[in-house]
């Protein structure tokens, strides 16, 4: 049997669908991948195809709005099934799930399957008016539209599952399933001891994330500069990169927090074990996501977290017990709950060790991906 995974970013075929890829495989299924950007001879191709899966490039803009590209996505991935012919298709992130969707139930794949794995742009901020408004109620009749076709949607949180039923994008009868985020290989991202300063007081907080204004990075570059004007010795890096979305951070004002010395800017990194190894606390101050993977991958590493009371962020942090959570754009909460680890080293050693038995016990990727399996009708 043929498999088909859509994706948005070809690098996050095996950066984030690595093991469920391996898991499929090992369920006997030949399995086809499909992203933009992965032409003959690129590296992330070459990665792909020595893990003996069949490669396809496709048109694909990931962040824009132009309906004349979209539709020649569209026709690319229905060709792309007719000539393939594959007994299931799953697409992830918003425009393999709307257009992969769609292309899988004109071109008559018998099994069809959706991953949303956040809401993206169109969805943040609250009541939307003008531009974003009229693109949000876009989206939202094209996930309407697309999700009628599908046999099971998976979400990552269960406010975003209530969402798409609240605001009919996915019907009230549609089968549907909630998982515990991508998972995380807990073997990959073993622990790590604590970086020795943190027993006196010079804390180092970590944030990773593409660098954009819905991620938190400016509450995260307030806070650090609050933090850091009554205790110098602490630390706060950022890792990302700046990526082609409306709500991306200037590089002007990057540099500044850079040349204040707000923040300790690592840029982006192929491997994020290094940096998380040198935190003691890793922060995500996002308004929504599906499940973050960056703060699975820190908590099976042994760190406690600090990140927002959102739909996505919520579910990785029990108050008080793994880390702490707060308001959604509060500079003054996010402040308070760093300088409670810079007052008590203690905290740090004793909530890192409790987010390493929830990666293990809630989030093992392997956990993740056998219910995906299961729901999916492979095992």
């Amino acid at each position: 049997m043929k498999y088909l995974l859509i994706a948005g970013l070809a690098e996050s075929l095996l950066n984030f669908r690595g093991p469920l890829i391996a898991a499929l495989q090992a369920s006997g299924l030949q399995v086809h991948v499909a992203a933009p950007d992965l032409p003959a001879g690129h590296a992330n191709r070459l990665a792909l195809e020595a893990r003996n899966l069949a490669v396809h490039n496709i048109p694909m803009r990931r962040t824009g709005t132009n309906p004349l590209a979209d539709l020649q996505t569209l026709w690319a991935l229905w060709r792309l099934m007719r000539r393939v012919r594959p007994q299931l298709v799953l697409g992830y992130t918003i425009k393999p799930v709307i257009y992969g969707s769609l292309a899988a139930w004109l071109a008559g794949v018998p099994r069809r399957f959706a991953l949303v794995t956040g809401l993206g742009y169109a969805f943040l901020g609250g009541e939307q008016v003008g531009p974003r408004a009229r693109l949000q109620a876009l989206v939202q009749w094209l996930y309407a539209v697309a999700l009628a076709h599908v046999h099971k949607v998976f979400f990552q949180n269960p406010d975003d599952l209530a969402l798409f039923r609240q605001r009919g994008m996915l019907a009230a009868g549609a089968p549907a399933c909630v998982v515990n985020g991508s998972g995380v290989d807990v073997t990959s991202f073993a622990v790590t001891p604590l970086p020795p300063a943190a027993s006196v007081g010079a804390i180092r907080f970590l944030l990773i994330a593409r660098l954009l204004g819905d991620k938190g990075v400016r509450e995260y570059a307030q806070a650090a500069a609050r933090v850091r004007a009554v205790h110098p010795q602490v630390q706060c890096a950022l890792v990302g990169w700046i990526d082609s979305n409306p709500d991306a951070i200037d590089p002007e004002e990057l540099d500044a927090w850079v040349a204040a010395g707000t923040v300790e800017f690592l840029g982006r990194l192929a491997d994020v074990r290094p940096a998380i190894a040198d935190c003691s606390v890793y922060v995500l101050p996002s308004y929504r996501e599906g499940t973050p993977r960056t703060v699975l991958e820190a908590m099976a590493m042994g760190r406690a977290i600090i990140t927002t009371d959102a739909p996505g962020c919520r579910e990785t942090v029990t108050d008080g017990d793994n880390g702490f959570l707060v308001p959604v754009k509060s500079v003054d909460a996010l402040e308070q709950a760093m300088l409670q680890f810079v007052n008590d080293p203690s905290l740090a050693p004793r909530m890192g060790l409790r987010s390493r038995q929830m990666a293990q016990d809630k989030y093992d990727v392997h956990k993740v991906n056998a219910v995906m399996l299961r729901e999916m009708g492979i095992v």
